[in-house]
């Protein structure tokens, strides 16, 4: 028994070291130079844009397993539209209802590291006006050599449908599909969390 004790215990040891070692690599979204965008059709014509400066959120990195995840909430009250009018409609009970949801928030499924600099698919949950449901971006290409060092934008895009987010008005001149663009730079300052 007493031959099988140290054994026992560098291995308890090696697997507090692998935590440590292996732990993830927290990276903050800039929210000074991040920002959200949306745009929808009139008459299936003219798009309506509005565009949110504040993005807050972190970009979680597991290099164990090469695998990254985002999460992300956009203040639904700073929003910057054409016309004050816009940013009223827009903000009303009819569309994004920020008075009884100021957030809307995304949290992405584990995707490879690697996207980050050759673009690819993101899926993940969009909750917005209280509803939570799946969304697709697609990931552009990098412009820098390496997105974590905050040097370039991360840019995702996708589409949405305003049914599905309980958005019924106006469907007649409306197109029910929004589409939705993410920039987003990352703090050079990352924390290490255990798993």
């Amino acid at each position: 028994m007493h031959r099988r004790q140290p054994r026992f215990v560098f291995a308890i040891a090696a697997l507090a070291a692998a935590h440590v070692t292996f732990g993830a690599e927290v990276f903050e979204i800039d929210s000074a130079r991040s920002h959200a965008e949306f745009e929808v059709k009139v008459m299936w014509l003219v798009g309506i844009r509005g565009d949110f400066g504040a993005i807050r959120g972190n970009l979680t990195i597991d290099r164990f397993h090469g695998t990254a995840t985002v999460e992300a909430d956009i203040d639904a009250n700073d929003l910057h539209m054409r016309t004050h009018s816009y940013e009223t409609w827009a903000k009303s009970s009819e569309f994004f209802d920020t008075q009884h949801f100021p957030k809307i928030h995304f949290l992405s499924d584990s995707f490879p590291i690697l996207r980050l600099n050759r673009g690819g698919d993101i899926d993940g949950t969009l909750t917005l006006r209280g509803t939570m449901r799946p969304v697709h971006f697609d990931l552009d290409a990098a412009d820098c050599s390496n997105p974590l060092d905050g040097s370039c934008t991360v840019e995702a895009y996708g589409t949405i449908h305003r049914s599905d987010f309980g958005m019924q008005s106006r469907r007649g001149a409306l197109s029910d599909k929004v589409q939705l663009r993410l920039s987003a730079f990352v703090s050079t300052h990352a924390t290490d969390s255990l798993p």
